[in-house]
């Protein structure tokens, strides 16, 4: 009887779970990481939505879309929503160079003093543009993300923009360390929550009393034999 074919089937189907489940363990850590990258920045980037919409949007080299949401003027008047799309000066970037990108974008933000940024102005300071200053003079960004594409290295930009690299990396890894504690704290904690409630065990019903053992009686001496 031939067994060839048989093997190699199941070879052939262990090899494919194989691939299967390091694809979706190596699908795990992109989306673990990704979303460390979007809690790190979700105060500069004005929401958890921004936040990620940078991220995916820097590590896949696509259109980012950021909303920038305008109080209403008055009480009991409505705010307004604003898109702002841009295509990243870019390609694809590995995480790595998105925590840097966005560190130094953030950076230069605040030495402008601007550190509660509209979506304009992340896109001027990623892409290059024009911000207004607090005190109504005006600054031209070069773009981090320009500067890149130019075939810079992150060390001459961070020069080129005021900063050491090394401080600004070491700065972000802290950012991102507390912000994948968080990340993994709200996981565990939304775990716990979604854990089934086991209902508590019955008490155990009291055995009933156990009736008392009746006294038995003294047994009588046994009387003596004739002659005794």
């Amino acid at each position: 009887m031939n067994t060839r074919h048989p093997v190699l089937t199941a070879l052939a189907a262990g090899l494919l779970a194989a691939m299967s489940a390091a694809a979706l363990a190596g699908s795990g850590t992109s989306s673990t990481e990704s979303g460390k990258l979007a809690s790190t920045y979700t105060t500069f980037a004005g929401s958890q939505t921004n936040s990620q919409a940078l991220v995916d949007g820097l590590r896949n080299g696509t259109p980012i879309t950021l909303e920038t949401v305008t109080p209403p003027s008055s009480a009991g008047g409505t705010g307004t929503t604003t898109a702002t799309t841009f295509q990243p000066a870019t390609g694809k970037l590995g995480y790595g160079n998105v925590n840097i990108a966005l560190a130094l974008a953030r950076d230069e933000l605040a030495k402008a003093g601007i550190t509660d940024p509209t979506a304009t102005e992340i896109q001027s300071v990623l892409n290059g543009g024009t911000v207004v200053l607090a005190d109504g003079s005006t600054q031209n960004l070069q773009g981090v993300l320009t500067l890149r594409a130019r075939g810079e290295g992150w060390g001459k930009i961070a020069h080129t923009l005021g900063f050491k690299l090394g401080d600004v990396v070491s700065a972000s890894k802290t950012d991102h360390s507390h912000a994948g504690a968080d990340h993994s704290r709200h996981g565990n904690d939304m775990a716990m929550a979604n854990r089934p409630v086991h209902p508590d065990h019955p008490a155990h019903p009291d055995h009933p009393q156990r009736p008392d053992v009746p006294h038995r009686p003294d047994i009588p001496d046994h009387a003596g034999g004739p002659g005794h």
